[in-house]
């Protein structure tokens, strides 16, 4: 291991998780589980990362029991025997090759992947995909309610199968997002607001609900973002102040692990003031919650992962700006995605100092389970 990468792997705990690594696969939306079952494809991809060394893998988005919670066919469901067996599969594969997973549980809301449509309407706060875009229901309170228990289960489903920890997706315009988003949350009852901290709410009833469901030591990690895919350019918090009033509830009402998406992960939160090299999101979530953090965003790489949809390949470069961070413990974890797509093996890489044998990310990669 070349002495620069020595800080990647520093060992790591909170709560009952230990992790032999600051390492964390990121979750990736793959799309390769038929009717919404996981098996022995997803057993075998997992598997192959935790045999990598990758400290902490973070599955694929998987969506919670509501109707029309996911917007592609091929994304697994977190809920109904079959489903669930076959995650039993998938976490007791990991286990055996010494790994540590949690499932990232979701629900898409509103927003839609192609042509694909569910059997039922899309539901988001305001019945709206982007600012001004009707697309689909406006969810009532007994709907808010169901998806809020929808979540717990989830949660609690994942404990009794033996995952390691839960995330839950609150990132990227996604249904809890949504609500986040002044955007697409016009509401005027307790689920909207004209701040951040009250559009929270539903949030915080989520990891509130979630906390409750797993019990006091079972971690819980949120993910979370300010730029949405509907619009990259959006922030929720332009402030460190409101960012505060943002994250603080959240980690109040039990998140241990604030998971910061950024689509780089050098860039600056807030450079007028802390300049070009201060603080990410990740650092800041950290300086202002006292949180544990991870941080992403097109680690190993010179594209971002976005583009990789429109089918941009990007080259390896180097890690260093990433270990001086880690250095200074500006954020816990770091998480990567495309790069153990194109490498299964890329954290024994890169602890054996042996970059020239990692591959860089082709698109193409997207089309096939490995």
């Amino acid at each position: 291991m070349s002495a620069s990468a020595d800080v990647l792997f520093r060992p790591f705990r909170i709560k009952s998780l230990e992790l032999s690594n600051r390492i964390v696969m990121a979750p990736m939306t793959r799309g390769f589980a038929p009717a919404g079952i996981p098996g022995e494809p997803q057993a075998a991809y997992y598997r192959r990362r935790a045999e990598g060394g990758v400290g902490l893998i973070l599955s694929e988005g998987t969506v919670i029991d509501r109707p029309a919670s996911r917007n592609m066919a091929g994304i697994p469901l977190f809920h109904g025997e079959q489903a669930l067996a076959g995650w039993q599969q998938v976490i007791d594969t990991v286990h055996a090759a010494g790994g540590k997973m949690g499932p990232q549980i979701w629900h898409t809301g509103s927003t839609r992947s192609g042509d694909w449509e569910p059997d039922a309407p899309v539901e988001s706060p305001s019945g709206l995909l982007a600012p001004g875009e009707p697309r689909g229901e406006t969810m009532s309170d007994e709907a808010i309610a169901d998806t809020i228990a929808g979540f717990a289960r989830a949660a609690a489903d994942a404990k009794r199968l033996g995952f390691d920890t839960v995330e839950i997706h609150g990132a990227h315009g996604y249904l809890i997002d949504q609500f986040f988003w002044a955007g697409t949350n016009e509401r005027s009852d307790r689920w909207g607001g004209a701040t951040i901290r009250e559009r929270s709410r539903f949030a915080g009833e989520v990891v509130k609900a979630v906390r409750e469901a797993v019990g006091p030591d079972f971690p819980v990690i949120l993910r979370l973002s300010q730029w949405k895919q509907q619009d990259y350019a959006a922030r929720l918090a332009e402030t460190p102040e409101a960012m505060a009033d943002w994250l603080q509830p959240l980690v109040d009402a039990g998140a241990d692990v604030l998971h910061c998406s950024q689509r780089r992960f050098w860039e600056p939160e807030f450079p007028d003031l802390d300049g070009e090299k201060g603080l990410n999101f990740a650092g800041w979530a950290k300086k202002l919650t006292g949180a544990a953090t991870i941080s992403v965003g097109s680690v190993g790489l010179s594209g971002e992962f976005l583009a990789a949809f429109g089918g941009e390949s990007s080259s390896t470069v180097g890690i260093e700006n990433l270990v001086e961070r880690m250095e200074r413990d500006e954020f816990d974890l770091i998480a990567v995605g495309r790069a153990l797509i194109s490498n299964p093996d890329w954290v024994a890489r890169i602890r054996e100092g042996d970059a020239t044998k990692v591959k860089g990310f082709e698109a193409t990669a997207l089309g096939e389970l490995v």
